[in-house]
């Protein structure tokens, strides 16, 4: 039961970072000596636990997060001065106790992206290699810009000597908006003002380009015609009807022209150069409205490896980085509505992704996409919104700088505030994931 394990594999991850989350703040606040009242994974009534020293260790009905509760935490309460109290504490030591939580949640993205990549550092080909461009679309951005095959990236808005690491996220988040490019062609440099298209259901941006790579199938799908025809993993495809291929998209490009047309794919196995003939069938592609003609193979040549533990640290730490800028990126490009609010994954897109994680063999996809995970919810955190730890520290902060706290009727206002905001965040977010999920639904929205 494929659905059961996926609700199954969601409710374990989410809760395991809820747990490291609010184990932060608890530690945190032990450590300093504030009484913790409530432990709790999930919200609302609640369902069983214990009770040791002056914490109930609980799980309650909504399982949609977690909480942990301080005597004397909600400025509305009345304060009695008790030294248990968090109120009574220095801001400097609740500024800890709201920090630590995020903190957790990055450490635990860090840690388990090191774990990953000592048991399996996988990446494509071509990510961490010079941007040389390997086929344009036809009538794409690209091709109208002028670039061409074989084009090698040596700026891109101010990066000098771009990979394809960096080159693909600034397209992705720049839909609509101009970037700067300079390409190397035969020795000569070439200035191009390029604005990526928005497309798909999450509108980020595409120029209609694809990174040089060797064009090798990597698996093939049982049942589907290139099986049948004797294809093999490790085959190159070199020609489709005596044309030459670049690119795998060139050729998918060439199928929905040609259709159930029977085709010739050349391909180069070994020393050996061999013609298989075929035909192509529609099959429905998840996120397409319509169907594509296909011959049933994949082609993402990846290099495999295990890094020692320093080398694991070293990367997790760079990628967590890249991944913590990327994200910001995001948020900013949102609220200048640069960026649709379409990209944001909530509850159905997480499940969906941890669900294809599960599916994958061995365990390091779910680790890895469990990171990814715990890094966007540590830094969704820090955001400044009241309610959420960043907006506990900008308090603490603006309170530092005006050498008083903030009158209880404001911060009443404030909270209040912020919390219409998160419930009509949350709203936009799951309706997203709804758009997204139901067939044709995203093209009869604007």
């Amino acid at each position: 039961m494929p659905h059961l394990s996926t609700i199954v594999a969601v409710a374990v991850v989410l809760g395991f970072m809820i747990l490291i989350h609010e184990f932060g703040h608890y530690a945190a606040a032990k450590f300093f000596k504030v009484r913790v009242e409530v432990f709790s994974l999930g919200f609302g009534k609640r369902l069983f636990g214990f009770r040791r020293g002056e914490t109930d260790y609980r799980i309650s009905a909504i399982p949609l997060g977690g909480y942990v509760k301080m005597s004397g935490e909600n400025p509305m309460d009345d304060r009695t001065g008790d030294p248990g109290e968090f109120l009574s504490h220095p801001r400097w030591q609740r500024f800890i106790v709201a920090l630590a939580g995020p903190a957790m949640n990055i450490a635990l993205a860090i840690g388990l992206l090191t774990v990953v990549y000592m048991v399996r550092y996988e990446r494509p080909v071509f990510a961490d290699k010079p941007a040389v461009i390997g086929w344009v679309l036809p009538n794409s951005v690209a091709s109208k810009a002028g670039l061409q095959e074989g084009d090698r990236i040596i700026r891109l808005d101010g990066i000098e000597n771009p990979t394809w690491e960096q080159v693909d996220p600034k397209v992705a988040l720049s839909p609509n908006q101009p970037i700067q490019l300079t390409v190397l062609r035969a020795g000569q440099t070439l200035e191009k003002t390029v604005i990526p298209e928005a497309i798909g259901i999450e509108k980020y941006g595409s120029l209609g380009w694809v990174p040089d790579q060797p064009n090798e199938i990597t698996d093939l799908e049982p049942g589907m015609p290139a099986e049948k025809a004797g294809l093999k993993k490790g085959d190159l495809i070199v020609a489709v009807n005596g044309q030459p291929i670049r690119a795998i998209p060139q050729m998918i490009s060439m199928l929905q022209k040609t259709k159930e047309a029977p085709v010739e794919l050349t391909v180069q196995r070994g020393a050996q150069q061999l013609k298989f003939k075929m035909q192509p069938v529609a099959t429905k592609m998840e996120g397409l409205a319509e169907p594509r003609y296909r011959v049933g193979f994949q082609s993402e040549p990846s290099v495999t490896t295990r890094l020692s533990f320093p080398l694991a640290l070293n990367k997790s730490l760079d990628d967590n980085k890249r991944s913590s800028f990327l994200i910001l990126e995001l948020l900013q490009k949102m609220i200048q509505r640069k960026v649709s609010m379409r990209t944001v994954e909530g509850p159905i897109g997480i499940g969906t992704a941890v669900g294809r994680a599960v599916r994958e063999d061995g365990w390091t996809p779910l680790l890895g996409i469990t990171a990814a995970i715990s890094l966007n919810l540590g830094i969704f955190n820090l955001l400044p919104i009241p309610i959420l730890d960043g907006g506990v520290i900008m308090l603490l902060f603006i309170e530092s700088l005006m050498q008083r706290d903030i009158s209880l009727p404001v911060k009443e206002r404030i909270y209040q505030a912020a919390f219409v905001f998160i419930v009509l965040f949350a709203v936009m977010v799951i309706f997203n994931d709804i758009v997204k999920t139901v067939p044709g639904l995203a093209q009869r929205l604007p």
